[in-house]
């Protein structure tokens, strides 16, 4: 039960902590105003790439993360304290900038490309910096460091729940990318930055947690020595 447990909460943080940098919804309306009349086919189609490349870039960030720090010599608390107060950061940033009130971009004012030229803008910028940019390096970073802290079962766990959190989050950005004219049509600006408040007050409590927990592993090592 203890290890379905960890399972859950690193889900729970890595879905909740990436929602807000990852922005499926307003980032479908960036991806939307590059590509501009593209056919449907090719949209569902570089959707599909974009979610693909996510899962594998932000997988690698978070398998690589502890490997990575201690190449760097870096320790758990530091991470917890650094990640936590950038990730408090982005949520604060977030929860106070300016709410939207452009409409949304018009198509029409959008050069027009070759489906083609599409498939070398898969990676960058589409993947990165636009649907998985430095915030969720950072998330996947510090979050590999607190899933790489426990027992091997309970730490393979973390990572799995951390894993999971990314798939439902790539699928979430097939959709929204795929069908990103429909969700243009009947979402307002003023919608997805209301949704986006939402989970930029979660972002910011989650990174107050972290860094809270990294300031109590340093003073538990202070006394100890």
């Amino acid at each position: 039960m203890a290890t379905v447990m960890v399972l859950v909460k690193f889900f729970g943080l890595g879905f909740s902590a990436l929602l807000p940098l990852i922005n499926p919804l307003g980032s479908a309306l960036i991806f939307l105003g590059l590509v501009g009349q593209a056919p449907a086919a090719v949209l569902i189609d570089l959707a599909r790439r974009i979610a693909i490349n996510s899962v594998l870039f932000l997988a690698f960030v978070e398998l690589a993360g502890k490997t990575i720090l201690e190449f760097f010599g870096i320790s758990l608390p530091v991470v917890e304290v650094a990640g936590g107060l950038i990730l408090a950061s982005m949520g604060w940033k977030l929860l106070n900038q300016e709410a939207a009130v452009k409409s949304h971009p018009a198509l029409e004012d959008v050069p027009q490309r070759p489906a083609t030229s599409f498939q070398e803008m898969v990676f960058y910028p589409f993947t990165f910096p636009i649907t998985a940019g430095p915030g969720s390096v950072v998330v996947m970073l510090t979050l590999s460091a607190n899933a790489s802290s426990r027992q091997p079962l309970q730490d393979a766990m973390a990572h799995i729940g951390v894993f999971l959190a990314v798939l439902l989050l790539s699928a979430l950005v097939f959709l929204c990318y795929g069908y990103a004219p429909w969700i243009r049509d009947r979402i307002s600006p003023q919608t997805v930055h209301g949704i986006l408040r939402i989970t930029a007050f979660v972002l910011l409590c989650i990174g107050v947690q972290i860094t809270a927990n990294g300031v109590t592993s340093m003073i538990s090592r202070m006394v100890k020595t």
